[in-house]
C-alpha cells in the first residue's frame, strides 16, 4: 500500500531522536565560573586535591564544588566575582609554596554526571563568544634557513676535521654553504666525503685564484622540509608556552605555510601574552678569552683576536668570548627560577639533556679555574620607515648576563645568576622550559575580545537563531496548514540534531558558526517546500490524495538531493581552503545540510505516513 513505512524505519527515527536529545541536552545547563589549578612538573593527585581543599578552607573561600580532573584540580564557583577573588587568593598561597603551580580562570561545563558518563558534553565556545586574545603570527623563514645553515656549517667543520680533510673556510651563501679548499686534491676528497654525509644538499664545484670551492645548496625538497619543520617546532613550542601561562582551552593551529593562529580564551593581558609567545630568548655558554685588559683593548682598537667575539655585559662593559659554543638553549630540558642561597639574587636552575651534560662535564673538567660566560640572546622586531615605506626590521640583542669562574666540574644540573629581577628570571625559566623557537615569529595581527562583548555576541546570536526559527515556523504553519505543522516538527528536530552533532564532535562554536545555523534554519524548509508544492501540483492534476503524497515525495527527491549536494560541495571547499572563522561556518552549514535532508525526507515522511497512511482521504490540509 502507498504511504506506509516498515517498523525498522520508525525505530531508526526514534533512536536518532533520543540520541540527539541526549547529546544536545548538555548545552542547556550552561557553565560554572571555575579556577583550574595545575603543576608545571607533576600531575595533580588525590593528595594535592586534599591540600587545595585545605587551602580553600584556610582562606575561608566559599565554593560550589571541587573535583580532580586529568592532572589538575577544578574548583567551581557560583559567580564570576567569587571566582576572580578566589583565583587571586589561591595563586598567592600556592605560588608562595611552589612557583611551579599555575592558577587559571576557566568556565567549566555544568553538565550533570549522568550525562557526562555518556560522554555527552556541551560545545566549546570560540574566542568571539567567550572573550580573550587572538594573534596571527608569521614565522621568519629566512631566519629559520639561516639558523639551519649555521648548524650545518658547524657540523661540516667538525666532520671534515674528524675525517682529516684539510679546508680553509666554511661560508654561508644564499640558501647554501661554500667550503673553500687550498688544493684540487683536497676539494675532490672533501666533495666525496660531504656527498656521503650531507644528503639534503645539492653539490657543485667552482674554482678561483688559488681557491677551490665545494658549494652546498638545499634541494627544493629539503628547503620545503626545513620550513615545515620550523613551523611545526614553533607550534609545539607555542603550545608549551601557552601551557605555562595556564590558559584553558587555547587554540593553536597552522595557517598556510608560514603562519600560526593563536587564540587564548579568557586572557586579557595582551602585553604579557605577546612577551611570552613572541619571545625568542635562549642561552649560550661560552668560555671567556683573556682578561679585562684584553677586553678593553679589543673594544678600543676594534681588533678582535682570531677565534673570539666581542660581547657586552648588562652594564655595557666589554668581554671577549671564544666563538666555540659549549652548550646552547636547544640542549636545556628544564629550568626553574629561584634565589641564590649565598647572594639572595634571582637565579635560574638549568637542567641539560644527556648530550649537553656530557659536553658541559668535559669542557668544565678541562677548564677548572677559568671563567665561563652565559650569553642571553633575543630577537626583537621594530617598525621603521625606509624610503617612505614602513618595514619590519629584526634586531638581535646579545648580552652577557653572567661571568663566573669554573670551580668544579659541572654536569647535568647547575644554576646561573646575574639576572636583573625576579620577573626576568621567571620569564627566562619559562621560555627555556617551553623550548626555543626554531625561528623568530612576528605578530602580524592582534585582536582582543572582552568578556562582556563575548556575552553580548552570545545573546545576539541566540536571539537571531530564535527569531529566524520562529519566523519560519509561523510562515510554514499559515501557508501549508497541517503539512506546515509537520514541517515545523521536522525543523525543530533538525535544530536539535545539529546541536547534538556539534556537541558530539566537540566543535568550537563561533559567531560565523551561529550564522551557519541561522542560514541552515532557513534552508532546512526548502526540501519540505519542494515536496509540498509537488503534492499540490499532483492534486491539481486530479490525482488522489494518497497518490499525490507518494508522488510528491518521490519526484521531489532528485531535486532536493541535487540542491543539497551542490551546497555541501561548496561547504567542503570552504572548509578545505578557509581558515578558522570560515571553517566554523562551513562545519555548521555541512552538518545542517545533512540533518535537514534526514529530517525533511525521512522525518516528515514518517509523520505524514502515521497521520494519513492506511486511510481513505478525500482532501489534504496543504
Amino acid at each position: 500500500m502507498l504511504n506506509q513505512y516498515p517498523l525498522w524505519k520508525y525505530l531508526l527515527l526514534i533512536s536518532v531522536v533520543v540520541i540527539g536529545l541526549i547529546y544536545a541536552a548538555p548545552n542547556l545547563y550552561g557553565e560554572d565560573p571555575a579556577v583550574q589549578i595545575s603543576h608545571r612538573v607533576n600531575l595533580i593527585n588525590e593528595e594535592e586535591l586534599d591540600h587545595v581543599r585545605t587551602v580553600l578552607q584556610n582562606l575561608a573561600i566559599d565554593y560550589k564544588s571541587i573535583e580532580l580532573g586529568s592532572g589538575f584540580v577544578l574548583v567551581r564557583f557560583d559567580s564570576e566575582e567569587h571566582q576572580l577573588k578566589a583565583a587571586s587568593d589561591i595563586k598567592d598561597v600556592l605560588q608562595k609554596e611552589d612557583s611551579r603551580y599555575t592558577v587559571a580562570l576557566n568556565l567549566a561545563a555544568a553538565t550533570p554526571p549522568w550525562l557526562s558518563s555518556m560522554n555527552a558534553l556541551p560545545m566549546y565556545l570560540g574566542l568571539d563568544l567567550r572573550g580573550g586574545v587572538h594573534f596571527l603570527m608569521e614565522v621568519d623563514m629566512d631566519a629559520a634557513i639561516l639558523k639551519s645553515l649555521n648548524r650545518a656549517s658547524s657540523e661540516i667543520r667538525t666532520y671534515l676535521r674528524e675525517e682529516k680533510v684539510r679546508y680553509k673556510t666554511v661560508q654561508i651563501t644564499n640558501n647554501g654553504l661554500a667550503v673553500r679548499f687550498g688544493s684540487l686534491q683536497d676539494q675532490q676528497k672533501g666533495l666525496e666525503k660531504l656527498e656521503e654525509e650531507f644528503r639534503d644538499f645539492e653539490f657543485s664545484t667552482t674554482e678561483g685564484e688559488s681557491s677551490f670551492f665545494v658549494n652546498l645548496n638545499y634541494s627544493e625538497t629539503a628547503l620545503k622540509t626545513e620550513k615545515s619543520a620550523a613551523l611545526d617546532q614553533n607550534i609545539s613550542t607555542l603550545k608549551n608556552r601557552v601551557n605555562e601561562l595556564g590558559v584553558a582551552e587555547p587554540v593553536i593551529q597552522r595557517q598556510g605555510e608560514e603562519r600560526v593562529v593563536v587564540q587564548l580564551p579568557g586572557v586579557q593581558d595582551t602585553v604579557r601574552a605577546k612577551e611570552i609567545l613572541g619571545a625568542t630568548a635562549t642561552l649560550e655558554f661560552r668560555l671567556v678569552h683573556g682578561s679585562l685588559t684584553d677586553w678593553t683593548a679589543a673594544e678600543s682598537s676594534g681588533k678582535i683576536p682570531v677565534g673570539t667575539k666581542l660581547y657586552k655585559e648588562t652594564d655595557g662593559s666589554p668581554v671577549l668570548l671564544k666563538r666555540r659554543v659549549i652548550v646552547t638553549g636547544d640542549q636545556i630540558v628544564g629550568a626553574a627560577s629561584g634565589f641564590d642561597s649565598q647572594s639572595g639574587s634571582p637565579d635560574v636552575t638549568i637542567t641539560l639533556n644527556g648530550k649537553g651534560a656530557d659536553r658541559m662535564s668535559k669542557i668544565t673538567r678541562e677548564n677548572i679555574g677559568k671563567p665561563m660566560a652565559v650569553v642571553f640572546i633575543e630577537d626583537k622586531y621594530e617598525m621603521r620607515e625606509i624610503d617612505g615605506v614602513k618595514k619590519r626590521i629584526k634586531k638581535t640583542e646579545q648580552r652577557v648576563i653572567n661571568v663566573a669562574t669554573i670551580r668544579d666540574q659541572l654536569s647535568k644540573r647547575f644554576h646561573i645568576t646575574g639576572l636583573d629581577s625576579t620577573r626576568e628570571a621567571r620569564d627566562l625559566a619559562l621560555l627555556l622550559r617551553a623550548g626555543a623557537l626554531r625561528a623568530p615569529m612576528i605578530i602580524v595581527e592582534e585582536r582582543t575580545v572582552g568578556p562582556s562583548l563575548g556575552q553580548e555576541n552570545i545573546d545576539k546570536g541566540f536571539k537571531s537563531v530564535i527569531i529566524g526559527f520562529l519566523a519560519v515556523l509561523v510562515f510554514m504553519a499559515i501557508y501549508y496548514k497541517m503539512f506546515g505543522l509537520i514541517a515545523n516538527v521536522a525543523l525543530t528536530l533538525n535544530l536539535v540534531l545539529m546541536v547534538a552533532v556539534l556537541s558530539l564532535i566537540q566543535a568550537t562554536l563561533t559567531l560565523p558558526g551561529i550564522a551557519g545555523i541561522v542560514l541552515t534554519v532557513g534552508m532546512a524548509v526548502d526540501a519540505n517546500v519542494l515536496i509540498f508544492e509537488r503534492i499540490r501540483e499532483e492534486i491539481r492534476l486530479g490525482n488522489s490524495p494518497q497518490a499525490s503524497i507518494f508522488a510528491g515525495y518521490q519526484k521531489a527527491f532528485g531535486t532536493i538531493a541535487d540542491a543539497n549536494i551542490t551546497t555541501l560541495i561548496a561547504a567542503i571547499i570552504l572548509f578545505s581552503f578557509g581558515t578558522g572563522p570560515i571553517q566554523g561556518f562551513a562545519v555548521t552549514l555541512s552538518i545542517g545540510i545533512l540533518t535537514s535532508m534526514f529530517t525533511a525526507i525521512l522525518g516528515t515522511r514518517a509523520i505524514v505516513n502515521l497521520i494519513y497512511g492506511r486511510k481513505s482521504i478525500k482532501k489534504l490540509a496543504i
